[in-house]
């Protein structure tokens, strides 16, 4: 399943071919989030859910959770 999506990793995570790192793919008006160690666990979300939850971490809705 995800051999055909064509996964993207930020440029922070290095040249050293870091697999600690989230990649991310848009498929068929989603977008997929995965964890770079292990591939075969996708998340599904949608561009506004994702939006919303960037804008809440950088805003610091997360610093101090329950």
């Amino acid at each position: 399943m995800t051999d055909a999506i064509s996964w993207q990793k930020s440029s922070f995570s290095g040249a050293d071919n870091n697999q600690s790192c989230i990649e991310l793919a848009a498929a068929n008006g989603s977008i997929k989030m995965r964890e770079g160690d292990d591939p075969d666990v996708v998340v599904t979300t949608s561009v506004p859910k994702l939006r919303a939850f960037v804008l809440g971490v950088k805003a610091g809705e997360f610093d101090h959770p329950i």
